[in-house]
């Protein structure tokens, strides 16, 4: 792919220079509409002011990853990769940035080292210029492929801390995962506070203690507003020198999103952090999104904008309709309060995990579980059986010993890294995805989500053979003797049509 214009780590250089200027990565193209429209965003309704947030100025934009990904081939019938491309080309002076799940890249278990290396390769490749990684258990083990791989790709790689309360996430876990994340060469680190938690004075004080041991590499803040305290806590991270914040243009700020771009840009404007952002433009892609949304008829839907409960269950906003889908299942959303009340018992059984992807799935399911059962630990599911060995990753805390006698059947928990235990993934998805994969990427989309991603492939087969006739051989073959004749022939341009499926190869 072509080279883009913008370097992806100029600002920050800038950032923690002689100037405060504070940057903003704008989250409206993936985290925003991920928790307030359970991801449904398209890339068609992205299109029409991708170029003017291009122009804007905004230090990033996150467009890719987290769950983007799943809901592009799971709901959309969209190729996320395309949608990567097609947005790289439309914001060519703004970088990208992708959220992966260290070892689980965008799905729910580890992957093998060689799917990782191959799709952090693949993303950059594609137009990912910044790459922010975590770990649900901040287990840096979990994250040292994809930093490693961001590395030698020359993407910025940013390491994350995942911030919860327990009495086990204190200053000392924090730095002292901050100081590994630092020796593994990360770029910068961003503090991500995924259901609103972080407390003004808190998010001072961690920003406080986190700068000796990140030294001069840039921090940045990742909140959501559920709790109503995110943007307070921006302005005090930022007052002890937070470098970014993460924002949403406001119809899709809020609630369970991240606090609005425009309101964060005139609280720091005539400051020492002023953004440098015009307030006037944003209003403007503002009022377009909204129309965007009002003609589809999917505007966002806020019953609440503030949930002051999340301060007492902990539980992000995303994962309360996970549980409420569950029970609707069961004929029982009446017992949510139950559910979560039983969540935080739960989680402290399970040694404090973070309650983010995928440990938030594996912790609120067994609390469903425990309460429709109507007896705890009944039954135990299979992902929380592996947590409970080790397999995700080291807890923060040690688990609850008759738990663990509970699952083990005398096996030791697992104290080495996850996927040192796993077995190469690339020629397996290659052989299993033959019949339709046309390229890398759609070989990584199979060994990410293999029943999903063949559905979409068995669909996408259908639309562009119109539904005519079944197509003959296997679209990667077709692409490479396409490719081989344009090499070949040293053509620029090359086009052809098979079976009334029209390609072309620009190089």
């Amino acid at each position: 792919m072509t080279s883009i214009a913008v370097d992806p780590h100029s600002e920050w250089q800038l950032s923690t220079g002689s100037t405060a200027r504070v940057g903003v990565t704008d989250t409206t193209f993936r985290d925003a509409h991920q928790s307030l429209l359970a991801t449904r965003m398209t890339t068609a309704q992205m299109l029409p002011v991708a170029s003017r947030m291009n122009r804007i100025g905004f230090h990033s934009m996150e467009v890719w990853g987290g769950a983007t990904f799943d809901a592009c081939i799971r709901f959309l019938g969209e190729d996320p990769w395309e949608r990567l491309k097609v947005l790289r080309r439309e914001m060519p002076d703004t970088r990208l940035q992708m959220l992966v799940r260290g070892q689980n890249l965008l799905g729910y278990r580890h992957y093998p080292d060689d799917i990782v290396e191959r799709f952090i390769r693949r993303s950059v490749a594609n137009g990912i210029d910044i790459i922010r990684t975590f770990d649900a258990l901040n287990d840096v083990r979990n994250m040292r492929k994809t930093i490693e791989t961001g590395k030698e790709c020359g993407a910025h790689v940013q390491g994350t801390l995942v911030y919860t309360v327990s009495p086990v996430h204190d200053l000392d876990h924090y730095t002292a995962v901050a100081r590994d994340l630092v020796a593994l060469g990360i770029d910068s680190l961003c503090i991500k506070d995924m259901a609103g938690l972080l407390k003004p004075d808190a998010a001072g004080r961690l920003v406080r203690a986190l700068r000796p041991v990140v030294g001069t590499l840039p921090i940045q803040m990742h909140a959501h507003s559920l709790s109503g305290m995110a943007s307070m806590a921006y302005w005090e991270a930022i007052q002890m020198g937070a470098n970014a914040v993460d924002t949403a243009i406001s119809p899709l700020a809020l609630g369970s999103s991240q606090p609005a771009t425009e309101t964060m840009v005139v609280v720091l404007r005539d400051t020492p952090f002023d953004t440098g952002l015009d307030i006037d433009a944003l209003v403007d892609v503002a009022e377009s999104i909204e129309r965007i949304f009002r003609d589809a008829g999917n505007a966002p839907i806020r019953q609440t904008i503030i949930d002051t409960r999340v301060l007492s269950h902990q539980v992000p906003g995303g994962m309360i309709t996970n549980l409420l889908a569950q029970l609707d299942q069961q004929r029982a959303s009446h017992r949510l309060q139950e559910v979560l009340r039983e969540l935080p018992r739960v989680r402290a059984d399970f040694g404090y995990p973070p309650l983010v992807t995928p440990t938030s799935q594996i912790v609120g399911t067994q609390a469903v579980l425990n309460v429709l059962m109507g007896e705890r630990y009944k039954i135990i599911p299979a992902e929380a059986c592996d947590y409970l060995l080790g397999r995700y990753g080291r807890p923060p805390h040690p688990i609850a010993e008759y738990l663990f006698e509970r699952v083990s059947a005398g096996q030791q928990p697992i104290t080495h890294r996850p996927a040192d235990d796993l077995e190469p993934g690339w020629e397996p998805a290659l052989a299993e995805s033959a019949p339709w994969a046309g390229s890398e990427e759609d070989v990584l989309t199979y060994a990410m989500f293999p029943q999903v991603a063949t559905n979409y492939f068995k669909a996408r087969a259908r639309k562009l053979s119109g539904e005519r006739r079944p197509f003959p051989v296997a679209l990667h073959q077709v692409n490479e003797v396409v490719r081989g004749f344009a090499e070949a022939t040293a053509l620029d341009r090359f086009e052809c049509e098979v079976n009334g499926l029209r390609l072309r190869l620009v190089r």
